[in-house]
Order: C-alpha cells, then structure tokens, then sequence
C-alpha cells in the first residue's frame, strides 16, 4: 500500500515526440523507420522512432551511419515551431489538470500528486491525466510514478512506449537493483564504461558499495550515483512558470559610428545570452535588437527564427538585425539584444544540420565557460575595440 505521509511523483515523458508529431501531420510514417535530422553526409540523427531503433539507431548518432544500418531509414528535417506548438498543448492540459508541476524539458514532465491519494488516487488520477493528453493532442505519453523524481523517470524508461508503471513507496531500492548500470540517469556512455570497469554492471552493484569508496573513486557525482541506485532522491519540483524574455543591453561611454565595434559588441552580448538560455535548458524563438542614437531617438526590431539557443545562429540574425536598423548615419550610444518566446528545451541537432565537430566544440566551449566563468572565453570577431 501506498504510504499516504510520502511523496508522490509523477513521470510523464512523450514517447518519440518530435517524430510522433512527424507521424500525426503524415500518416504514412506510421510504422516506418524515420529519423529527424540533417540528410547531408555529415548530418547528425536528432531523434528516430522506434522502428529506426531496431536496427541500432540512436540520437547523436551520423545520418550517412544510419543510413548504412537502415537502407530504408526516412529522413525528415523536422519543424521546431510545430513542435513547440505541440508542447504548448500538453503544457496547458497538464497545466489545468494539476495544481503543481515542472516541465523538464519540450516533453518531458514531473507532477506533483502527494496528497492526492488521500481524496481521489494517485494512480487512478494520472492514468486519467494520460488519456486527456492523448485524446487532446494525438500523442502517445507513457508515465512513472514513484516517491521521487528519480524513479519516477526510470519506471517511465522502462515502460516506453505508451506505458505506465506505479512503484509503491518502499519499493524504490528493489525495483533499481536488477537494471542495467547505464539506466540510472545521469549515467552517460563515457561514467557507464567507468562504473563497468569498476565491477558495477547492475544498480544493485553500486548501491551495496560504502559510499565512501565511491566518493573517493567518483567523487560527488559519484555519491549522487550512489543514492540513485538504491532509489534516493529528495530533489523538489520546480513549478513551472512560462519564461517571458532575457535581454541584456550596453550605453557606450563614447557614442559610436563604428560599424565593425557594433557588430562585435552585438556579437558579444547575444552570444553571453545564448550562453545564459543553455545553462537553463531553454531555447528561444524570437530575436530583438535595439539601437538608440545620440539624440536619443530609439528603434527596435525582431524576428520570429525557428527556436534555438545556437549563439552562431542567434548573434547571424542579430547582426542581420543591426543593419536593417541602423538606417541613419548619426553616432549610436546604446545597442542590446532581448531574445523571447521561450520555452524548455536543449540544443536541437537537426535545426541547424550541424556536423559532430560543431557539437563537440559547442559542448566544449560551454564546458570551459562553466568551469572557469562565461567572460572567460569568447570569439574572436567579438573582441574588436572601439
């Protein structure tokens, strides 16, 4: 029985999402291998159903090597704005359904039900939710639901697809033991080789090891790893709040004319916000740019962009934005950048058909800027002087 004093927390992840969205506007998808992604030679594979699965494809993986594993494979370049679209509307069922939840990502949710047992049950109440989902948006969705976070999003992975899985308060550190190492989250290809080599192949494994030891071979992370495989996790959710906008904006102390210190300092400041939107996990679909001139007449001017938080893409449009703006040969004393229409999400392979060493430079450059601070590296083309 359900302990009705714990916490109850429920897992809702779309299966497939940005292909069972392809699979609702074509039909004839259904059924068939497809991944979502850059069709030139060095594309990289952004998502794939599951019948693109069978034959050993995964996301992050080389289009022409999916291609090679699945003659087959249907390759289609996605649409980001109708994905967003999609996700709005599970927001807003859920959303009207539950007094509190976090939305972890385009398609991913965590709902806090404790209490609810009490008046209604928790697993009747988010097998309902599952069916208000499918019914208003076509989608299939599985669900977890455990005492936390955690083992609420591992009971969700193993019942994909269009699943549903309740792991009863007390059961957590038995239902975790028996799973492959590589499914406790936040175990990556790189930790699971390492945990391996360690000798802890099953989650049971790690959990029976003195966290001590793990602490000192892993460090933190490690002791994280640890409570995760026997079931652990006290992480509160984070109620959802739609985000408006981040902007950020510099008044010179020399107006300007300088086209090529514009450009540089607008390169500079998009580039700091694009930073800002991906340490967040959230992506943005729409640009603005504000020019003001010495005599304080001010302009400013957007665009609508597919949602994105690449910096190369961003600060290409902002750029483009300072010059359809600056119309008047008069000296500029301001300039910003506000990037709006937020939503939830990570960084979109397919949108910008970038190649594995574009994303592995990106990953690094985030990587330097966590590490040692964001004004610590930055682009050349935005280091120009006035």
């Amino acid at each position: 029985m359900l302990n009705f004093d714990e916490r109850h927390i429920a897992h809702f992840d779309l299966d497939t999402f940005f292909v069972s969205v392809e699979q609702l506007q074509n039909p004839k998808l259904l059924g068939k291998p497809v991944a979502i992604g850059g069709d030139g030679n060095r594309g990289v594979v952004a998502s794939c159903s599951y019948e693109a699965r069978k034959y050993g494809i995964h996301s992050a993986m080389p289009m022409a090597q999916a291609k090679r594993l699945c003659s087959d494979l249907v390759i289609v370049r996605g649409d980001y704005e109708n994905y967003s679209k999609y996700s709005k509307l599970v927001t807003d069922v859920i959303a009207d359904s539950v007094p509190s939840f976090e939305k972890a990502s385009i398609d991913e949710f965590y709902i806090d039900l404790t209490g609810m047992d009490k008046f209604f049950g928790c697993f009747k109440f988010t097998a309902e939710l599952k069916k208000r989902v499918i019914k208003e948006s076509g989608l299939p969705i599985s669900w977890g639901l455990a005492s936390n976070k955690v083992v609420s999003k591992i009971a969700t992975n193993e019942v994909k697809p269009n699943g549903q899985l309740l792991i009863p308060f007390g059961n957590e550190k038995r239902f975790i033991g028996p799973l492959d190492i590589y499914k406790i989250p936040g175990v990556g290809e790189k930790t699971s080789i390492k945990l391996i080599k360690m000798g802890f192949y099953k989650a049971k494994h790690l959990a029976a090891k003195d966290p001590d030891e793990v602490t000192r071979a892993l460090g933190q992370n490690g002791l994280e790893l640890w409570r995760r495989a026997n079931g652990v996790d006290q992480s509160p959710i984070i109620p959802f709040r739609e985000s408006k906008s981040i902007s950020t904006e510099d008044t010179f102390q020399q107006d300007t004319i300088n086209m090529e210190y514009l450009e540089s300092k607008i390169t500079r400041m998009t580039e700091a916000i694009a930073y800002e939107l991906r340490t967040g996990d959230r992506l943005a679909g729409c640009i603005a740019v504000k020019l003001r001139y010495t005599d304080w007449e001010t302009h400013t001017i957007q665009r609508t962009i597919p949602y994105t938080n690449n910096d190369y893409t961003l600060f290409t449009v902002a750029k483009e934005l300072l010059h359809n703006l600056y119309t008047r040969r008069v000296l500029v004393r301001l300039i910003g950048v506000r990037l709006s229409n937020l939503i939830p999400g990570t960084y979109q392979i397919n949108i910008f058909e970038d190649t594995q060493e574009a994303i592995k430079l990106y990953q690094a450059i985030d990587s330097v800027k966590k590490q040692f601070g964001e004004t610590k590296l930055f682009r050349g083309s935005a280091a120009h002087r006035h």
